[in-house]
């Protein structure tokens, strides 16, 4: 070792295992890579050959960057770090296929206390599982380490990636109609989205994550980590199907912001839709921790999923079609509502979000034992 590696190694900031745990991903990383990717690992930036774009029209590039919030703390604690990375594809790659688009390619980025070499080699090996699931190019990425600023054992993840979609097919708002059927798609669990919530619940009630729930079957940590559900693939299969072309109309993915607030951002103004509660039941995990906390599971429709990890906007006559299409490709899907653009009073619907004035949804019933 130099002299100058000797003083960053004595700062805090270990080289040698940086590079080590490159080593240890290229394998996966490399899966992910198909002919457009040049250079491969470990150059100062990723090369995507973008020449496939001429044959579109108009092709629109769609981008997403995203993290998996405070999950990452339930993965540090019981040191678990293989299913983390398929939650940070999940968040990013599932917003980019919300629009119709395919995604291309993904670069991720690791802010560590201190560079575990396995450690790293299994959040990215999760990562680059779910980026080979999903179609994604791998292509790039950062591990940094921040000795006294994050504590040894600390990281935190982010990510963001590139699709594309041709201008004709873009999904949203503008396609929905009177009468479309919206279809609800089934959750994992959690996925990565409430875990403040679920944090102080367990907290409050003196629960670690290694305690062991008869209710769930399992520990409470091996519950909440279950990875979030990877909706592009099977998404992306409906698109791309002739016999289904054009059948749906726009998508949402529900993530923080609950249910309504998120299914609202694609529906135009003066659209409305009364999700029935009665449509699905809310997974085990949701009743427990919300038993636990004391809350009721409606007051939680703001929080977590519920259940729900995807919708699709469908056009009626086609919308058994999708279901169907869907359910085959491993995506339990269900009919939820009906949109309608008939003048109502909206008062008791949530109404747009982040930034977005689109439609109106509330949840109404009660929900399914």
């Amino acid at each position: 070792m130099s002299e100058q590696s000797n003083a960053y190694a004595r700062a805090g900031v270990d080289t040698a295992a940086g590079d080590l745990a490159v080593e240890l991903m290229k394998a996966a990383v490399g899966r992910t890579q198909g002919p457009e990717v040049l250079g491969g690992v470990g150059g100062f930036a990723g090369l995507f050959d973008a020449s496939a774009l001429l044959g579109y029209r108009r092709p629109l590039l769609a981008s997403s960057t995203d993290g998996v919030g405070t999950k990452v703390a339930i993965a540090q604690a019981l040191d678990k770090h293989d299913t983390i990375g398929q939650d940070l594809v999940a968040m990013v790659v599932d917003d980019i296929v919300v629009v119709g688009a395919r995604p291309l390619f993904m670069t991720d980025y690791i802010a560590c206390g201190r560079v575990v070499p396995e450690r790293i080699a299994a959040i990215v090996g999760g990562i680059a599982g779910a980026c080979e699931a999903t179609g994604t190019a791998l292509v790039g990425g950062e591990t940094a380490e921040h000795p006294g600023l994050l504590g040894a054992d600390d990281y935190d993840v982010a990510g963001a990636a590139v699709g594309v979609v041709e201008a004709d097919d873009l999904l949203g708002p503008e396609r929905v109609a009177d009468g479309d059927v919206v279809l609800a798609m089934a959750a994992s669990g959690l996925h990565s989205n409430g875990f403040s919530l679920v944090r102080r619940i367990l907290a409050d009630r003196g629960i670690s994550y290694a305690d062991r729930s008869d209710e769930l079957g399992t520990s409470y940590g091996e519950a909440l980590l279950e990875p979030t559900a990877l909706y592009t693939g099977p998404l992306l299969g409906v698109l791309g199907d002739p016999g289904l072309a054009g059948a749906i109309h726009a998508l949402s993915h529900v993530t923080g912001g609950g249910i309504a607030a998120n299914l609202a951002r694609v529906l135009p103004v003066g659209a409305w839709i009364e999700l029935d509660r009665a449509a699905w039941s809310p997974l085990p995990v949701f009743r427990h921790l919300a038993d636990l906390g004391g809350h009721t599971i409606e007051s939680l429709e703001g929080a977590w999923n519920l259940g729900i990890g995807m919708f699709a906007v469908v056009e009626a006559a086609r919308a058994d079609a999708v279901a169907s299409a869907l359910t085959a490709k491993g995506v339990t899907t269900w009919p939820a509502g009906v949109v309608s653009l008939s003048g109502r009073d909206l008062s008791g619907f949530e109404q747009g979000a982040k930034g977005v004035d689109g439609g109106a949804v509330r949840l109404v019933g009660t929900y399914a034992d």
